[in-house]
């Protein structure tokens, strides 16, 4: 059987790790390209690692002549909401200009297919709840208009020279693989089970929660919570979409089941066996009460629905974090 090979740029990273793991387990050579600045070379164990950045379309090109990739998945971003806010450019230079040099390269060399890393934070402030693809699109920071504009463009590849692509919505990835071989890692760390989980283990003074006076079930913010691992599933399931010939498609990837921030971190000292130091503040600026997804269409095109559950979220995270600590230690 020949070895189809799928370039995975921003691999190194937390889902992009994930998804070479799930890739690897469908019988692709995963091929990684990354510049490491937030990623890890030691996440990169399922095929080989180019180390190149995503504006260097010479770099690119090298690399897609050597392995010849049938399919391109697309993590390579710059990701934190507050830098996007004080640096736009650095996002947009990044994640835009860093597009058209990868959208570049593929079309040079033939390649048509590509699945691209995208966020609900395309969406911006929730109009209806849960949130579907056809939900309005205005986003309320640099870092989701920079993944809108590359929404917009892969639409214009499509329409005018078939370029066909599966962009996936993420809501809030969690978790990590069951077995402990990769998890999160990201400095600095903003995500909220990583962050309660850090408290816990006593690595973080606390954790603080931004807004109990919600209209939420517990005054608390609403968040959909995704499986590292299911969102994986689905980045392997739309890379042989594509290859089937599949059409063009936004996909939502979501449970479609929101979990308060209290609720989180019930589940968080539960599996930690005991509590630890909360801290209740004020609003954070632009926090929508409730967001949730509504993942039907992934369900129809990809037939993918998440396995994992949020006790399983926070068990796989923990153990991993856990593991981190354990071998520090040694």
């Amino acid at each position: 059987m020949p070895v189809t090979n799928v370039l995975v740029v921003g691999g190194a990273g937390y889902i992009g790790s994930h998804t070479c793991l799930n890739l690897a387990e469908r019988g692709f050579t995963p091929v990684v390209y990354d510049n490491l600045s937030n990623g890890h070379a030691e996440f990169v164990k399922w095929g080989p690692l180019e180390h190149g950045d995503i504006r260097d379309r010479q770099r690119l090109a090298a690399v897609i002549e050597t392995y010849r990739p049938q399919a391109i998945v697309h993590f390579a971003a710059l990701i934190e909401v507050g830098e996007s806010v004080k640096a736009p450019a650095a996002f947009f230079d990044n994640n835009v200009a860093g597009t058209l040099s990868l959208l570049l390269a593929a079309q040079q060399a033939g390649i048509d297919k590509l699945v691209f890393s995208s966020t609900c934070a395309t969406y911006g402030l929730p109009v209806d709840v849960p949130m579907r693809e056809t939900h309005p699109q205005n986003p309320i920071n640099p870092y989701g208009r920079s993944k809108l504009i590359v929404e917009q463009m892969l639409a214009d590849l499509d329409r005018h020279q078939g370029f066909r692509s599966v962009v996936l919505r993420y809501f809030n990835a969690a978790g990590a693989d069951p077995e402990g071989r990769i998890g999160e890692r990201h400095s600095p760390e903003t995500h909220a089970v990583p962050l309660a989980i850090e408290a816990a283990l006593g690595r973080r003074a606390g954790f603080s929660v931004f807004g109990t006076d919600y209209d939420t079930r517990d005054g608390t913010c609403v968040r959909d919570f995704i499986h590292v691992c299911d969102l994986a599933d689905a980045h392997g399931r739309a890379v042989e979409h594509l290859l089937k010939g599949g059409d063009s498609v936004a996909l939502n990837l979501g449970t479609g089941t929101g979990t308060t921030v209290r609720e989180l971190l019930a589940a968080v000292a539960h599996q930690s066996g005991k509590p630890f130091p909360v801290r209740y503040e004020g609003r954070r600026a632009g926090d929508a009460p409730v967001l949730v997804a509504d993942n039907a269409q992934a369900r129809d095109v990809l037939g993918w629905s998440p396995r994992h559950d949020l006790e399983s979220i926070v068990a796989s995270a923990w153990n991993w974090h856990a593991g981190a600590d354990r071998a520090a230690a040694e």
